[in-house]
């Protein structure tokens, strides 16, 4: 190797780039700052770890639905309420319940998952402002990284059912109508519970969005509306038994 050239793993430097050290005498010898653990490549460790552990703990959960809906409607508020009756209901089907872990409609859903003898399952967001994992969880993770939570949603769940919420409901709705319209993911119902709240949406995107040609009409089909828990629960079971018929589809986890 030439003199003046030095390979770091795939990376190759030269001239005054030559380090005066090895990565090993680095290591063992250096014993200064603590700022490397702020750095991109070691965030990049962070991230792989939470991964890996994501998916070590949710690989055996089976089917799944994912819950999600404001952190601010608490106890005796009426989407505090038919969030614990989907909770229920999705058990009573044959499914666990994955929310954001948190309070309001997310502690409703695993409230109503717990109370139905359910696999109740909570993934959390390190956040500032919030406080922390609901009491009605039978599993909790907690991430740092939104992306690296955004994934286990898609990955471990089989559909989404969406109550009232605000920036964060948004945010997963629209991620994963998106990755549906694009066909990152196929065979995925996304219900919204509640007309009045969502019905305004929903005609917003049809009379303009769709009307000034920025989404297909066929991509409103890619959302089912109702009052109904029932409802939203069967058009979910329906997409899974049609699933089985048509043979495997393409999945986030392919």
């Amino acid at each position: 190797m030439n003199r003046h050239e030095y390979r770091k793993g795939p990376v190759t430097l030269r001239g005054t780039r030559v380090p005066r050290s090895t990565t090993d005498q680095r290591l063992l010898d250096t014993r200064g700052s603590a700022d490397w653990v702020h750095t991109d490549p070691w965030r990049v460790m962070r991230i792989q770890a939470e991964f890996v552990e994501g998916f070590g703990t949710l690989a055996e959960l089976g089917p799944a639905v994912a819950v999600f809906g404001s952190a601010r409607t608490g106890p005796g508020h009426p989407t505090y309420e038919l969030a614990r009756q989907v909770g229920s209901a999705l058990v009573e089907a044959g499914y666990a319940v994955i929310t954001g872990g948190g309070p309001g409609t997310m502690e409703g859903a695993n409230l109503g998952a717990t109370e139905a003898g359910g696999t109740s399952v909570g993934l959390g967001i390190e956040l500032p402002f919030e406080a922390g994992m609901n009491d009605y969880l039978n599993l909790g993770i907690n991430f740092r990284y939104f992306f690296v939570r955004k994934t286990m949603f898609v990955k471990y769940a089989e559909g989404f059912v969406v109550l009232p919420g605000g920036v964060g409901t948004l945010d997963e709705l629209f991620e994963a109508l998106t990755l549906v319209q694009t066909g990152k993911i196929t065979s995925f119902p996304i219900v919204l519970l509640g007309t009045a709240f969502w019905g305004p949406l929903l005609s917003w995107m049809r009379d303009t969005l769709a009307a000034e040609g920025t989404i297909g009409a066929a991509d409103l089909d890619l959302l089912r509306l109702t009052d109904d828990v029932d409802e939203a629960v069967d058009w979910i079971v329906t997409e899974r038994a049609e699933r089985a018929v048509d043979g495997p589809s393409t999945t986030l986890g392919g």
